[in-house]
C-alpha cells in the first residue's frame, strides 16, 4: 500500500512539474513577429555580435592611450660566470691570466613602464576601422531581423493554412459521409448501380488521405514556428489571428506603388560598407609608410646578494629611471609596400564594381517581388470566384446525383473540382501575405 501511494505521488510530482515547465503563448502575427525579433536565436547571436564590435572598438581605441606594465625578474646563479683576467693584476706572473668571477648569486630587478603612442597613421585609420566595423554588424543585425520577419510571416502563414485546410476537409468529409450514407440507401433498395458508392467511396478515402497528412503537416508546422519565435517546441502555442482576416490586411495595391530607395535596402548598406572598408584599408597600406612616433619611461629597483634576503630590512635597492623616444621611419621596402598599395587600391575598384552590382540587382528584385505581389492580388481575386462558382456547380450535381439525373463520374469530378478550388482559394490568401512580406523584406519597411 505504502509504495502504491508513494508512486501515485511521484507521478502527481512528476506531471505538476512538467506541466509548470511547459509554457503557453497566444500571438497574433504582430506580437509573433515581436517576440521572434527580441527572442530568436539568430537575433540573439546578432545582437551579441554588436556588444562584441563594441568591445573590439574600445580595443582598437586603447591601443592609442598610455599603457602600463610592471614586471619582477628574478635569477640565481648557482655558478657564477667566470671571465679571465691578466694575472699580473694580482702580483701573477707576466703573461698568464687568473679566472675571475662578477656577480652575486641572487639578482632581482623590479620595473614599471608608462608607454604612449604620439603618432601612427595606422592607427588613425584603425580608429575609422573600427566604426565602420561596428556599423557592419548593426546592418547584420538589421539584415537578420528583417529575414526573421519574413520567416515568421511565412511560417505563420503555413499553420494558418495547415488549419483552414483541416477545417475544409473535415467539413467536406462530413458532407461526403452523409452522401455516401443516402447513396447505400438508395442502392439497398435497388434504384442505383453499386458504381456510384464505389466511386463515393473512393473520394472518402482521397479526403481521408488528404486529411491525415494535413494534421501531421500542422505539427511540423507549428514546430518550424516555435522554432523560429525562439521558444521550446514543447510548448503550447495558440494563433490569434485569422487566415481571411490577414489577407484583407494585407490586400493594398498602392503599397505597391511606392517609390524603392534603393539605400534603405540593408544588402546595399552592407555592400556601402564593405566599399568602405576596401577605402579604409588603402589608406592603411599608405599611412605604413609614415613615421611612428612613440614614448615610454621607465622605473626599476635592483638588488644583489649572495643570500635570497630580498624581503628583509637588510636588503639594499638601487633605483633607476629613464625616457625614451622611438621614431620609426620606413625608407625602402624593394617596393613591396607600393604593391600592397596596389592591390589595396585594385580591391576598392572592385568593392564599387560590385556595389553598383548589387544596386542593379536589388532594382530588378523590387521590380520582380511588386509583380508577384500584384499578381498574387489577382490570383485571390480568380481563386475566390473559382470558388463560388465550384460550389455552384458541385451543389447541382449532388442535385442531380440525389435525384439520378446525373453519374457518379460526373459528381465526383464536381467534388474534386470544388476540393481543388478550396485548396487554391486558400493557397492564394497565404500567398498574398507571402508576396507582401517579400516586397516588404526588399524596400526594408
Amino acid at each position: 500500500m505504502k509504495n502504491i501511494i508513494l508512486t501515485t505521488f511521484l507521478i502527481f510530482a512528476i506531471t505538476v512539474k512538467s506541466q509548470e515547465a511547459q509554457k503557453s503563448y497566444n500571438f497574433s502575427l504582430e506580437q509573433a513577429i515581436s517576440h521572434a525579433l527580441t527572442n530568436n536565436y539568430s537575433a540573439i547571436n546578432a545582437n551579441r555580435d554588436i556588444e562584441a564590435s563594441k568591445a573590439k572598438k574600445w580595443e582598437t581605441t586603447a591601443a592609442g592611450l598610455p599603457q602600463i606594465n610592471a614586471s619582477v625578474d628574478y635569477s640565481n646563479n648557482f655558478v657564477l660566470q667566470k671571465s679571465l683576467i691578466p694575472a699580473e693584476f694580482f702580483g701573477g706572473t707576466k703573461g698568464e691570466f687568473a679566472e675571475v668571477a662578477f656577480g652575486t648569486k641572487h639578482n632581482m630587478n623590479a620595473r614599471a613602464t608608462l608607454s604612449q603612442l604620439i603618432f601612427d597613421g595606422s592607427y588613425i585609420v584603425a580608429l575609422q576601422a573600427s566604426k565602420t566595423y561596428l556599423k557592419y554588424y548593426q546592418n547584420a543585425k538589421q539584415k537578420s531581423d528583417v529575414e526573421i520577419k519574413e520567416t515568421v510571416i511565412n511560417s505563420y502563414g503555413n499553420v494558418l493554412l495547415a488549419e483552414e485546410s483541416i477545417a475544409i476537409l473535415e467539413k467536406n468529409k462530413k458532407t461526403l459521409e452523409k452522401t455516401l450514407a443516402d447513396t447505400k440507401e438508395t442502392f439497398k433498395n435497388g434504384l442505383i448501380e453499386e458504381e456510384n458508392v464505389e466511386q463515393l467511396q473512393i473520394t472518402l478515402t482521397s479526403i481521408n488521405s488528404t486529411l491525415n497528412y494535413n494534421k501531421r503537416l500542422v505539427e511540423v508546422a507549428y514546430k518550424m514556428l516555435k522554432i523560429t519565435l525562439g521558444i521550446n517546441i514543447n510548448d503550447d502555442l495558440k494563433l490569434t489571428d485569422k487566415l481571411d482576416n490577414l489577407t484583407v490586411s494585407n490586400l493594398d495595391l498602392a503599397f505597391s506603388q511606392n517609390e524603392f530607395v534603393v539605400t534603405d535596402n540593408v544588402n546595399y548598406q552592407m555592400a556601402s560598407n564593405f566599399e568602405e572598408q576596401r577605402q579604409l584599408e588603402y589608406k592603411l597600406q599608405k599611412a605604413k609608410a609614415l613615421p611612428s612616433l612613440s614614448a615610454n619611461v621607465n622605473f626599476g629597483y635592483n638588488a644583489f646578494g649572495n643570500k635570497f634576503e630580498f624581503f628583509t630590512n637588510n636588503q639594499h635597492w638601487l633605483n633607476y629611471s629613464n625616457l625614451g623616444m622611438s621614431l620609426n621611419v620606413p625608407i625602402f621596402s624593394s617596393l613591396a609596400r607600393s604593391s600592397r598599395i596596389q592591390q589595396a587600391k585594385i580591391a576598392v575598384e572592385q568593392a564599387k564594381t560590385q556595389l553598383t552590382e548589387t544596386e542593379q540587382k536589388l532594382k530588378l528584385q523590387y521590380a520582380n517581388t511588386k509583380s508577384e505581389y500584384e499578381f498574387s492580388i489577382e490570383e485571390y481575386a480568380t481563386a475566390k470566384t473559382n470558388l463560388n462558382l465550384a460550389e455552384r456547380i458541385e451543389k447541382k450535381q449532388q442535385l442531380k446525383f440525389t435525384e439520378g439525373l446525373s453519374s457518379s463520374f460526373d459528381f465526383s469530378e464536381a467534388q474534386k473540382q470544388l476540393y481543388s478550388a478550396q485548396q487554391n482559394y486558400l493557397q492564394s490568401m497565404v500567398n498574398i501575405i507571402n508576396k507582401k512580406a517579400a516586397l516588404e523584406k526588399v524596400i526594408n519597411k
